[in-house]
Order: structure tokens, then C-alpha cells, then sequence
């Protein structure tokens, strides 16, 4: 899963938790520490590759080093 590998790869030193929720009719949402991260249900579709990282640094990781920097 490409979200998953962007965020840890990324972000591992920063983020206590991370849950991946599916379901019936292609549900997919992305939890990190506790709050939804990316949701295809409030979207209507699938985050492009690099949108789940995109939002990460958005909401968490400005000023925050990527993990090995």
C-alpha cells in the first residue's frame, strides 16, 4: 500500500499510530494518532499517489525533519 509506505517511510519517527480502516463498497480511510487522515468515503475515490503524504505534511509535518534527515 503506497500511503502506508509514504507516511512510514517518510514520518515513522513522528507518528504513535497508524490504522488503515476498509470496508464494504470500497471504504478506505487512513487514521493517523487518532484522526482521519484521508477518507474515500467524504471524497467519492481513491487518493492519487502521493495525496495521503501530501495531506500528512499539510496537517502534521511542516517543520518536522522526514525521518533519516
Amino acid at each position: 500500500m503506497s500511503a502506508v509506505n509514504d507516511l512510514l517511510s517518510n514520518y515513522q519517527h513522528v507518528i504513535s499510530s497508524l490504522t488503515l480502516h476498509t470496508g464494504g463498497a470500497g471504504v478506505f480511510d487512513v487514521v493517523v494518532d487518532g484522526e482521519v487522515l484521508y477518507s474515500k468515503s467524504e471524497t467519492g475515490r481513491h487518493a492519487d499517489d502521493g495525496e495521503v503524504l501530501e495531506h500528512f505534511e499539510q496537517r502534521w509535518g511542516q517543520g518536522v525533519p522526514k525521518y533519516g534527515e
